[in-house]
């Protein structure tokens, strides 16, 4: 009866401002309230029109909100209305309204006469500044400033303002000359409402790069444990078959077993290995008949053209074909000398 007795004395710009929230409130799936203080009255009328397109920003009396609250039966959200706050409504998921506010924040600098929330530290270095009284200026605020080769510099990296601080309006002035604009301002989200669902700020500021990284990380080990353990599934059935060839493959190989998609490494191999052999006897006199000299030379003429290429930046597409061919003579004559290995 008591509030029913309150509301029927309101002023009617009160009961329709109250109505107005509460019509806000049944048309957007999301609503947060959010704080104002410091903002003033150019930079919201620049935030409206920036989240005209996603959002739309109400301004109210707390004891309005609250009553609209109240109405509605939404108790619970009268302990994120306080000092200056305002409502933000939306069809967005919480997640992205609290995204596009924490990116339309903006620098700003120190205020003389506040209370600073941050340290702010002045990095060492040469200003744009030339010689004058701004050296004073810049001393007479704590911050170690001198002349050096015709400019103003900062001497060493120092922290002249610590969180608590009280800012005298000669360092705030000097860090705005310094371009140094430590604050940010926007609209702070205090919580979000969804579907019966208060989200706090704390549970919207997400990682998103962590998240993508993890995720990834994380389908990643899933390929690798499906692979090794054989698990096949429609994403790694290609890998898990692959890999399954590739050891037959070399199994056929260390095992010489004369299959139809072993023998040409097994051949490679025997080459290879046949190369090796003849490599040790080239001092042995008569250890190695002509044909095999022959294929000998052309493998190391191969191994001395490749080692060459590979330390060109460039080469010209005559010369590559001229290589090509070669290549090919060589490995011609290099299974000519597989023959006569074997007879």
């Amino acid at each position: 009866m008591s509030d029913e007795h309150q509301t029927q004395h309101l002023p009617q710009w009160k009961k329709d401002e109250v109505e107005s929230i509460k019509k806000l409130i049944g048309e957007y799936p999301v609503f947060g309230t959010i704080a104002i203080r410091g903002i003033s009255s150019a930079q919201m009328q620049a935030m409206r029109r920036e989240l005209k397109d996603t959002a739309v920003l109400k301004i109210a009396r707390n004891s309005l909100i609250n009553k609209a609250f109240a109405d509605l039966g939404m108790d619970n959200l009268v302990d994120y209305v306080e000092d200056q706050t305002a409502l933000i409504f939306t069809n967005n998921n919480p997640f992205k309204l609290y995204k596009s506010l924490a990116s339309s924040k903006t620098p700003a600098p120190l205020k003389g006469g506040s209370t600073s929330p941050v340290d702010v530290t002045v990095e060492k270095g040469p200003t744009s500044f030339p010689p004058g009284p701004i050296v004073g200026s810049l001393q007479q605020a704590g911050i170690p400033a001198a002349i050096d080769g015709g400019k103003v510099v900062i001497r060493k990296t120092e922290t002249v303002v610590h969180v608590g601080d009280t800012v005298s309006n000669v360092m705030a002035d000097m860090l705005s000359k310094l371009e140094i604009f430590p604050l940010e301002v926007g609209l702070n989200l205090r919580a979000a409402h969804e579907g019966g669902t208060v989200f706090m700020a704390a549970d919207l500021e997400i990682d998103e790069d962590k998240y993508f990284n993890d995720f990834m990380s994380a389908v990643q080990q899933g390929i690798n444990l499906s692979v090794n353990g054989a698990y096949p599934t429609s994403d790694t059935i290609t890998t898990i078959i692959a890999s399954a060839a590739q050891s037959g493959t070399n199994l056929g190989v260390n095992a010489v077993v004369y299959a139809s998609d072993v023998m040409a490494p097994l051949m490679a191999k025997a080459q290879a290995e046949l190369m090796s052999l003849a490599s040790n006897l080239t001092n042995t006199d008569g250890a190695l008949d002509e044909d095999l000299s022959t294929a000998l030379g052309a493998a190391q003429a191969v191994a001395a053209t490749v080692v060459d290429t590979s330390t060109q930046d460039t080469q010209d597409a005559e010369s590559t074909e001229g290589e090509e061919e070669e290549e090919e003579a060589d490995e011609e004559e290099g299974m000519a000398g597989l023959g006569a290995l074997f007879g």
